[in-house]
């Protein structure tokens, strides 16, 4: 597996080894060796699967305590976003963008202590991720996804559908962030 370091500290795009042959690919989306190697030892306790459709933007999103996620496409594509909520870390406040498609077969660590949300840019997208702890509704927080503080580039070419919950999300200066 291919391990490339983003901006924000402990954020990992990560390109796994895909098998292509006349009948179509193989890759392991998870292998518990592998990332390890890659410095993810964290535990996964819970499997999630949306489909979303184009200009649906999800997020931004994390749980109190802290949630990890390791985000990944099957269907579509999407521009995933992680903001970095941890004080003590040296990327608080910054945010980091990539595509995940299931053209590129990327993946995203999103680590504890992160928000994250996306952007549908196909027209609909399957989005699959292992989540480090379970969801929560009561532990649940949402940063208001277009933050002038953040300054997220949504790459934007419509007026996004958001949820009722999202489209309230509290400011970044307001968010509850972590030591």
């Amino acid at each position: 597996m291919k391990v490339t370091e983003t901006k924000l500290t402990g954020v990992l795009i990560l390109e796994p080894r895909v098998f292509h042959d006349p009948r179509g690919f193989f890759l392991e989306s998870y292998n518990e060796k592998a990332m390890a190697e890659a410095g993810i030892r964290e535990r996964f306790v819970q499997d999630n699967h949306s489909f979303s459709r184009r200009s649906v933007l999800r997020g931004l999103h994390y749980q109190v305590p802290a949630q990890g996620k390791l985000v990944r496409v099957v269907v579509g594509e999407i521009f995933d976003v992680a903001v970095d909520l941890r004080r003590s870390s040296a990327t608080f406040g910054r945010w980091e963008g990539v595509a995940l498609s299931e053209a590129n077969q990327k993946m995203l660590w999103i680590p504890p202590g992160l928000a994250h949300g996306f952007l549908v840019v196909s027209e609909g997208a399957h989005v699959l991720y292992k989540a480090t702890a379970a969801y929560d509704s009561k532990a649940e927080r949402t940063i208001q996804w277009d933050d002038p503080v953040l300054g997220i580039d949504w790459q934007i070419t419509e007026p996004p559908t958001t949820s009722a919950r999202d489209s309230v999300g509290t400011p970044f200066r307001e968010a509850e962030v972590f030591e």
